[in-house]
């Protein structure tokens, strides 16, 4: 029997699957220094492609984990996405800026594989134990702690404090905890076809971000970065899928763009698209993410996404609780802030795919005309916003910028003995922070001391131009007014953001910084504070 090697048996997290949200799940928490077992059933990394786009959210999240750099010789910067008829008209173009919100590009094409090589080796240097060929056969919550069984070669048991459970569409502990499933309906079977050219360097000339609505055959046309491509098609039944799959068929469907010639057909499989979400996401010490809480149409690019986000907001509030700052209430908030965000994304991705996907000419005639007219009225490609939080770990009033996703922009800062040119988070490193308006906002030094406590750093931000003498670590130059120019937009003058870059709350004016620094150290953990 296979158990933990630590001294009680039992370790602080088993991450069970390995895919991209159990990777930056394990390397958040790895790094933050717990003990994290992962649980893989396959016997290796997938090596498939499977996602193709990321966001800007997304990319500074990796970030943070340490391999966006290493990402970006191998991804792809898309800024635009079309919507074409069977014609080739132009119905709906979506825009995406060369910098988002987050500081990165707000949508890249990828490999997954490429991907996914980043993260294990990010999530092996943060010190988790990685098994594969590891599956998870059995679960049992004792209360304090869960007991997981499992199979493969060497079967055993594994004990963990809290299990995050990041095994995908099938996963087997959704099922083993009794989760049913809020089906949206919209479901429908799609055969995946991925190449890869032959010559990345001069690569064919191939649209990189499309959806084709065509009655007699919906197409969706996408970029997997600068080596790779994907052409997915609308099958009228999952039982096509046998017969459609030939490669002479295939490469008669695609020869429009690409022939042998150009590029290596690398994989033919067969998706149905889903529109799926769970009913509780937490149970006892278990908690669900990714696919295994929620599942999307791919229409948006947010499948993967979206379960970043989830590891992101699981990790922090998972090591306040592990470090007994906050108890596990907490984790309560996790479903109450993704949901409402997953179900808006749901929503979405639905509305432009019931657009792609007319089969009946007639109705795809008047969709024509209706988005035809909606283009010549305004010719301004279109801009995909997300919702931010409403409820959860936010302050208790409300606020201008609460839930909002935090901006992010170059600042020069202090850095190994020397200042530094980068994105701030780069800059002053991971956890939350209370960034302030320098020249307004002085703090107390028990305020200071309190908000270290909970792990919160206070960046002090100055205007470019008007830096301090001699730069002193911790304060920062906001080199392209980004951050001095969020909170004037907010009319506020210091903002609480939380470890995965959503905003607890703002101050409006220097007297009540003291009132918010003491809030938010009390919510991520300094209860001390509470009292003053």
């Amino acid at each position: 029997m296979i158990e933990t090697d630590d001294v009680d048996g039992t370790v602080d997290v088993a991450v069970v699957g390995y895919g991209p949200v159990g990777m930056v799940t394990a390397a958040l928490l790895g790094a933050a220094g717990h003990r994290v077992v992962v649980l893989e059933r396959y016997a290796g990394l997938y090596n498939l492609p499977r996602a193709a786009i990321f966001d800007d959210e997304t990319m500074r999240t990796f970030a943070r984990v340490g391999i966006a750099e290493e990402l970006l010789p191998r991804i792809h910067v898309q800024r635009n996405y079309e919507w074409r008829n069977a014609a080739g008209e132009l119905l709906i173009e979506h825009h995406f800026a060369e910098r988002g919100r987050s500081g990165w590009a707000e949508w890249y094409m990828m490999y997954q594989p490429d991907l996914e090589s980043a993260l294990d080796r990010r999530v092996r240097a943060a010190g988790a134990e990685v098994r594969l060929d590891t599956p998870v056969t059995g679960l049992t919550d004792h209360g304090d702690h869960v007991e997981l069984a499992t199979g493969g070669p060497r079967p055993g048991r594994v004990r963990a404090r809290w299990v995050v459970a990041c095994d995908g569409g099938n996963s087997f502990v959704r099922a083993a905890l009794g989760r049913t499933m809020d089906d949206y309906g919209f479901s429908e079977p799609w055969m995946v076809c991925d190449f890869r050219f032959r010559d990345p360097a001069a690569p064919p000339a191939v649209p990189t971000a499309r959806q084709v609505g065509d009655p007699a055959g919906p197409t969706s046309i996408i970029s997997l970065g600068p080596a790779h491509h994907r052409f997915s098609y609308m099958l009228d039944s999952v039982d096509d899928f046998a017969t459609e799959r030939d490669p002479d068929k295939v490469w008669a469907r695609t020869r429009r763009w690409l022939s042998p010639d150009d590029a290596e057909l690398i994989r033919v499989a067969t998706y149905t698209f889903r529109s799926l979400v769970t009913d509780r996401w937490r149970v006892g010490r278990t908690l669900l993410a990714g696919d295994a809480a929620h599942q999307m149409p791919p229409f948006l690019g947010q499948g993967m996404c979206s379960g970043v986000r989830d590891a992101q907001n699981i990790a922090f509030k998972l090591d306040a609780v592990l470090r007994g700052r906050l108890g596990d209430e907490v984790l309560d908030t996790y479903q109450q802030e993704r949901e409402p965000h997953v179900r808006a994304v749901i929503e979405k991705g639905i509305e432009l795919g019931r657009q792609q996907t007319v089969r009946d000419p007639a109705r795809a005639a008047e969709r024509d005309r209706v988005l035809l007219a909606r283009r010549a009225a305004d010719q301004h490609p279109e801009e995909i916003r997300f919702p931010g939080l409403v409820d959860g770990l936010l302050a208790d009033e409300p606020c201008a910028g609460r839930g909002a996703l935090m901006v992010q922009g170059w600042v020069d800062g202090w850095v190994d003995d020397g200042t530094r040119r980068d994105r701030l988070d780069q800059v002053v490193g991971p956890g939350a922070h209370l960034l302030v308006d320098a020249g307004r906002v002085t703090l107390a030094p028990d305020v200071v001391a309190a908000l270290a406590d909970a792990g919160v750093r206070v960046v002090p931000l100055h205007a470019s131009g008007a830096p301090p003498v001699g730069l002193a670590p911790g304060h920062v130059v906001d080199v392209e007014g980004t951050h001095l120019g969020w909170l004037a937009a907010h009319d506020a003058t210091a903002v609480a953001v939380r470890p995965d870059f959503y905003v607890h709350g703002t101050a409006a004016d220097p007297a009540a910084v003291d009132a918010l620094a003491r809030a938010f150290a009390a919510a991520l953990g300094a209860p001390a504070l509470v009292t003053h």
